[in-house]
């Protein structure tokens, strides 16, 4: 197991993120990902942390408490201590009947917050994380209460999933101005099959030090091996349940196309190489990865051993590359004469 900064602090996260989404059930929308129970996710926990998972990653709709309640406990039955593992949550999403009891405001931040630390049964998140855009709450609201509950020591590090670029560097210039506590990441949906993030995203990340924790990294399942030009196999909960989130299929089947011999090659499944290939990306500082039965926790740890070579990236880059839009083109094709400046001819040419 590899660990990365997460982004520009000193905070060292594995690059393999356990993702609790699986854990609670209930009936809401996340009922279809999982509902494993106490001594079900007490041995997931166990096997991400032997094999060096120190990142978890839960948020308070999950099974509306439910599962930040199991993880919570999973840690305590499991021993294991509070510098062993970092914490992840989030805040957003609707938590009651009231109509303050969601989005971002200071008053249901602050709600929010007490009610995960008290189901982690913990005193502090690590990373505490808006989990999507409030059109109604200012931006500098909720940074300024999230600036208290860090300088209370009631959260070590900010983040946010799911925003605009132009919305986290909004965020990031008014951090700046006012000294309030600034996003150390970003969780975003990034997949081979889906790599929209990387027109305005990731050159906002690379350009803000802004880490990436990626989100769905199998696309909904659409690489988990179960799909194909064929038809979906029994048992795919894309195909029985829930199908999120959206994938163009004849892009995403290309895709899969190319996989395969690789995949064939080094003996191991389709899910595992497009799980290596996020990990090959340099702007990925952890891949959250889920499960519902322990072999399939074991097949995702298995995945950091694979290494692609520059001609299989190459391959995989190309059937999987987004086509050309404006501004990017421009971009392109407006910076090669200054970038040109740069390639200097050796003394005395």
């Amino acid at each position: 197991m590899r660990y990365n900064t997460l982004g520009r602090t000193g905070l060292l996260v594995s690059e393999l993120c356990l993702g609790t989404m699986t854990f609670g059930g209930g009936s809401d929308i996340h009922s279809s990902m999982g509902s494993l129970q106490q001594k079900e996710a007490d041995d997931l926990v166990k096997t991400s942390i032997d094999a060096g998972i120190n990142f978890i990653d839960t948020a308070n709709v999950y099974s509306q408490g439910l599962s930040e309640q199991i993880t919570g406990q999973a840690l305590r039955n499991l021993g294991i201590g509070r510098e062993e593992v970092i914490i992840a949550t989030k805040f957003f999403g609707t938590m009651g009947e009231g109509v303050n009891a969601r989005g971002t405001s200071r008053s249901h931040m602050l709600y929010s917050l007490e009610a995960s630390l008290k189901r982690l049964q913990v005193d502090h998140i690590d990373l505490y994380q808006i989990h999507g855009f409030d059109r109604i709450t200012p931006i500098e609201e909720t940074l300024r209460a999230l600036d208290t509950v860090v300088q209370q020591g009631k959260v070590r590090y900010i983040g946010v999933s799911n925003w605009a670029a132009w919305q986290i560097a909004k965020a990031v210039g008014i951090s700046n101005q006012f000294d309030l506590a600034r996003f150390a990441s970003l969780q975003a949906y990034y997949t081979i099959a889906g790599r929209d993030l990387e027109r305005e995203l990731v050159p906002m990340m690379e350009s803000e030090g802004i880490g990436l924790m990626v989100w769905s990294p199998l696309a909904g399942g659409f690489l988990s091996g179960k799909y194909g030009r064929d038809g979906a196999k029994e048992g795919a909960r894309r195909r029985d349940t829930f199908d999120f989130p959206p994938v163009d299929e004849e892009r995403g089947y290309n895709v899969i196309d190319a996989m395969k011999p690789i995949a064939e090659a080094k003996g191991v499944s389709i899910a595992q190489i497009a799980l290596a290939w996020l990990l090959h990306q340099k702007v990925v500082t952890a891949v959250i990865i889920g499960a519902r039965k322990p072999e399939q926790l074991d097949e995702n740890i298995a995945a950091t051993k694979i290494v692609l070579s520059d001609a299989e990236l190459k391959t995989l880059d190309e059937v999987s590359k987004l086509p050309a839009e404006y501004p990017g083109w421009v971009f392109s094709f407006q910076s090669r004469v200054r970038a040109g400046q740069l390639k200097q001819e050796p003394r005395g040419a």
